[in-house]
């Protein structure tokens, strides 16, 4: 594969949305390069429909121009996410650039744990399906034996990725969920991820939804725009599609080369065909539920995660909410501590709002806000490393500010006592520094020049996060808050 820009017959293409707005042919099909250059000469005008969970910034990086450049008719375009469906008008700098395909596979509320999944009862689907993981048993360490429905719905309900996705990618990859194991598949690594730490079938959906937290959530934070297969070459993401499809792209360009890419990508007979000949057509129920995001969506009153009066230290600014490569939903804090490490502590996180706790255990509690008893669906907090010791129970309605719990290092990797807390809506982690920024009892909070730091902000107030608790990020909630 060369670095020229020569015609195929497969599916990347370099868009002129002008003429495919006007339904007529796309443009040659282009092959991707090592090093795209984008065109910089006058081109004309994209008109792009704003999607779900976009943002003015995020928007113009995915086109490759400056925000300043868009035209819309908005008033404050800058705040919040972009009413889906609003008209978007955007230089099209990336003309003569090879992009990735156009077509949309996959919605975000079919990669997402979302509202579309709330009914799907995974151990009846398998047993109906009859297949090899219905009759497959995994030891994990917290859980002791698990069968195999159970085992997938632990990664869905941790990472909030969609049941439906993941047993789809099972079957795509090992033939069990309908029959026997394809030939050649390996139990040690059956997804067929080869990595030492990652072995049984847990482990190998970690690997996946590590790949689809990154596409999905990098292209929603505009940290990702170019895919790298194996072979070093590179592809610009076409900046049309929705994050449930980068998410696959992304995936799919980290296993195989270009050719076998598009391959594992044509919506008739690669991965998407598995799907639907499992699950029926994604975008019909997606239409139930989506937009994920409802116009001017807007965090509802949170308090910070302690008692009144009480000193704590913002030891985390916006990082990761669970896996490594999700979306950087997350704040830590840590209670003044007589000596540093997991030490246990007296201390209590409380309730952020009033809700129902839905999960309980392991080191998590899960607070969901509408009270309707699941967390797919509209605000849910998520709070990490409470100790077993006096843990709120499942099934409690709590008021705010009622004790959850003590912070400890329990559930997770953890250098230090302290609670870790993140949002999501509608079963997708919201980014505590992003369009719709975490807010504790009137702090805000802004993402730094990396994970775990960055600032909350008051007034004139600031607290700058560190992960030794110094006296800039002390901070202690006072009666009015």
């Amino acid at each position: 594969m060369t670095d020229t820009l020569s015609p195929l017959t497969a599916t990347a293409t370099a868009l002129s949305f002008e003429t495919q707005a006007a339904g007529s042919d796309p443009e040659p099909l282009l092959r991707p390069t090592t090093s795209p250059t984008p065109n910089t000469t006058p081109n004309p005008t994209v008109l792009y429909t704003a999607q779900s969970g976009d943002s003015l910034e995020v928007v113009a990086i995915h086109f490759g121009v400056g925000p300043e450049e868009i035209v819309t008719s908005l008033a404050n375009p800058e705040v919040g996410f972009i009413p889906p469906g609003t008209p978007l008008v955007i230089p099209n700098r990336l003309a003569d650039v090879p992009l990735s395909p156009a077509d949309k596979l996959l919605p975000d509320s079919e990669l997402v744990y979302s509202p579309s999944a709330v009914d799907f009862d995974i151990a009846a689907y398998l047993t109906s399906a009859n297949g090899f993981l219905s009759t497959y048993r995994e030891y994990l360490a917290v859980d002791g034996w698990l069968p195999g429905s159970g085992v997938v719905r632990r990664i869905a309900l941790e990472s909030s990725i969609n049941p439906r996705l993941l047993l789809a990618y099972i079957q795509y990859k090992t033939g069990w969920v309908t029959g026997a194991p394809l030939p050649g598949v390996d139990a040690t690594y059956p997804l067929g991820l080869d990595d030492l730490r990652y072995r049984g079938l847990y482990q190998q959906l970690r690997l996946l939804v590590q790949d689809l937290d990154a596409g999905y959530y990098g292209w929603r934070a505009g940290t990702l725009t170019e895919l790298t297969f194996p072979n070093g070459e590179t592809l610009r993401i076409n900046p049309a599609l929705n994050a449930g499809t980068v998410a696959l792209q992304y995936h799919f360009s980290r296993q195989y080369n270009y050719e076998e890419w598009l391959e594992v990508l044509d919506p008739d007979t690669g991965f998407i065909a598995t799907y639907e000949n499992l699950f029926g057509n994604p975008w019909e129920r997606a239409a139930a539920v989506e937009p994920l995001f409802p116009p001017l969506l807007i965090q509802p009153d949170l308090t910070l995660p302690f008692e009144v009066g009480y000193l704590w230290s913002m030891t985390g600014g916006p990082h990761p909410a669970w896996e490594q490569e999700s979306a950087l939903a997350a704040l830590d804090f840590a209670p003044a501590m007589d000596k540093p490490g997991c030490s246990e502590s007296n201390a209590w996180v409380v309730a952020v709002a009033p809700g129902l706790i839905v999960r309980s255990g392991g080191g998590y509690v899960i607070l969901d806000l509408d009270g309707d008893g699941f967390e797919q669906t509209g605000w849910v907090i998520l709070y990490m490393h409470i100790a077993t010791k006096d843990r709120v129970p499942v099934g409690k309605w709590v008021d705010a500010g009622e004790h959850i719990g003590h912070p400890s290092c329990e559930g997770g990797l953890a250098t230090g006592t302290h609670v870790h807390i993140a949002r999501k809506y509608n079963g997708e982690w919201i980014g505590a520094g992003g369009p719709v920024p975490f807010v504790l009892s009137g702090w805000t909070a802004h993402e730094g020049d990396a994970p775990y730091y960055g600032t909350l902000t008051k007034g004139d107030q600031i607290i700058i996060s560190s992960k030794v608790g110094t006296r800039q990020s002390q901070i202690i909630r006072q009666p009015d808050e």
